[in-house]
C-alpha cells in the first residue's frame, strides 16, 4: 500500500485510495494535524530506542512525541520541554551537522507518527509513500537548500520505516487532483498558496489523457509571512516596537515561532534596561510558550478578520488586562508585502508562460483569504476561478500519484 504525505509548513495530511475511493488518513478525529512535534524533554534520537508500537504519545513517555494541536496544548500547559513548529521551513537553511541531526529526528517522528497511524488504519504496514515538496523550499542557500531539504526528508523517511519514497511538486500534486474533476481536456494553472510557500503550475488536464505538468513556478513564502507581518503590526506595538530602543530584529525574532534560532535569539535578549511597562511584557514574552500564545493570537485574528471588520486580541498572558484592537485594514496591510511578492510571481507566469489557461485552481491553507483571492483574481480577471479544498487539495493529488506507484508494481 503507497500513501501520499502532504509534509506541510502549518498543517500535514496523508491519503490514499482503497477501493477506488479516496480516503484520507485520520489523525484522531481530524484529516490533518498541526505540523507541529513537542518533546518532554530534548529531541530524542530516533534510532537509538525501540520501535514505537503506536502513533500516539504520552507526555509520561520521555522517549515519545506529542503531535498536532496537542503538542501545542502540552508545551503551553507544563511550560517546559521542546515544542518544534513548523519544521518543514528550516528544510532549506543552512546549518552545522549537530542541527542537521536534529532536524532529521524531528521530521522522522513526523514521518512515523504518519505511518504507524496509516497503518493502523488500513490494516497493513505501509511501507512506501510519494510526498509533496514546494517548488523552492524557504532556504538561505538557493537550489542547494532545496537540495538539503529533500535529502532531510528521504533520510528522516528512512528512519521512520519507509522503504521507498518519491517525491513531487505540490502543484504537480494538486494538478492530479483537478484532473480528476474534469471530463473534458483543457489547459488549467495551478495556485498553492500554504502556510510556507506559494506554487503555480501550468498543465494539461481533464478527459481520457494522462495529465501533462508543463512547467511549474515557486516562492518560498506563505501564510506564516501573513502572521509574523500581522504579530508586527497589531502586537508589538504594545510590546515597545517603534517606542523603545529595542532593535526591530528582536521584535521579528519574537513573531518567528517557525525559526527556532531566531526564537533562541530573541530569548536570549536583556531587557532589564528597558522601561516599563515594556521591559515587564517584553520578559514575559520570553518565557516558555509565551511567542506560541502570540502566534495563535495573530493565527486567530487573520482568521477573525477574513469575516468581519474588526477583532479584539487578548494579550493577558503578557499584562494582566492588557489587549488590543485589529482592524481589517491592519490586515490588508499586513499582507501587503506578501501580496506584492504573489502577484509579481503570477506576472512572472503570464510573461514566461503566455498561453491563456481555460481555468485557475486555486488551493492551499492560505487560499482561505479573501484578500489572497482577490488578488490573484486580478492578476487573471477574465479566467474563471476554481476553488479546490485549501486543507486536501495537494494530498487528493498525492494519493492519486501514490494509487499509479500501486498499479505500475502491482
Amino acid at each position: 500500500m503507497h500513501i501520499g504525505i502532504d509534509f506541510g509548513t502549518s498543517y500535514t495530511a496523508a491519503a490514499t485510495f482503497v477501493d477506488g475511493e479516496l480516503t484520507h488518513v485520520a489523525f484522531g478525529d481530524a484529516k490533518q494535524f498541526r505540523t507541529a512535534v513537542f518533546f518532554p524533554e530534548v529531541v530524542p534520537d530516533p534510532t537509538k530506542r525501540r520501535a514505537a508500537d503506536t502513533a500516539a504519545a504520552t507526555v509520561e513517555s520521555f522517549e515519545d512525541a506529542l503531535f498536532g494541536d496537542e503538542a501545542v496544548a502540552a508545551y503551553l500547559e507544563y511550560g517546559d520541554g521542546n515544542l518544534i513548529e513548523s519544521p518543514k521551513s528550516m528544510l532549506g537553511f543552512r546549518m552545522d551537522p549537530q542541527v542537521r541531526r536534529v532536524i532529521v529526528h524531528i521530521a522522522t517522528y513526523v514521518l512515523e507518527h504518519i505511518r504507524l497511524a496509516a497503518s493502523r488504519q488500513l490494516g497493513e504496514n505501509v511501507r512506501t509513500a510519494v510526498i509533496g515538496r514546494p517548488v523552492h523550499f524557504r532556504s538561505s542557500m538557493g537550489e542547494k537548500g532545496s537540495e538539503q531539504a529533500v535529502e532531510i526528508i528521504r533520510e528522516a523517511a528512512a528512519v521512520a520505516g519507509f522503504h521507498s519514497v518519491s517525491f513531487l511538486e505540490e502543484p504537480a500534486a494538486a494538478a492530479m487532483h483537478y484532473h480528476k474533476r474534469l471530463s473534458h481536456r483543457q489547459t488549467a494553472l495551478i495556485v498553492d498558496i500554504g502556510g510556507g510557500t506559494t506554487d503555480v503550475a501550468f498543465a494539461e488536464l481533464g478527459g481520457d489523457e494522462l495529465p501533462k505538468i508543463a512547467r511549474t513556478w515557486g516562492l518560498a513564502k506563505g501564510g506564516t509571512d501573513l502572521d509574523v507581518n500581522l504579530s508586527m503590526r497589531a502586537f508589538m506595538p504594545a510590546l515597545g516596537n517603534n517606542v523603545t530602543r529595542v532593535p526591530v530584529h528582536h521584535f521579528v525574532e519574537a513573531a518567528s515561532v517557525h525559526n527556532l534560532p531566531k526564537q533562541r535569539e530573541f530569548r536570549r535578549q536583556d531587557y532589564r534596561f528597558v522601561d516599563e511597562p515594556w521591559r515587564s511584557r517584553l520578559q514575559a514574552l520570553q518565557q516558555p510558550g509565551a511567542t506560541t500564545r502570540l502566534n495563535q493570537t495573530a493565527e486567530r485574528s487573520k482568521i477573525a478578520l477574513s469575516s468581519r471588520d474588526r477583532t479584539e486580541a487578548d494579550l493577558g498572558f503578557l499584562d494582566p488586562g492588557l489587549g488590543v484592537s485589529i482592524v481589517r485594514d491592519d490586515m490588508n496591510e499586513a499582507a501587503e508585502p506578501f501580496i506584492e511578492r504573489m502577484q509579481r510571481l503570477l506576472a512572472d507566469v503570464r510573461e514566461e508562460w503566455p498561453s491563456v489557461p481555460a481555468s485557475i485552481f486555486l488551493t492551499g491553507g492560505t487560499s482561505r483569504s479573501p484578500i489572497v483571492k482577490e488578488a490573484v483574481r486580478r492578476s487573471f480577471p477574465d479566467i474563471p476561478m476554481v476553488e479546490g479544498d485549501p486543507s486536501l487539495g495537494v494530498v487528493s493529488g498525492l494519493a492519486v500519484a501514490a494509487t499509479e506507484l500501486d498499479v505500475t508494481s502491482a
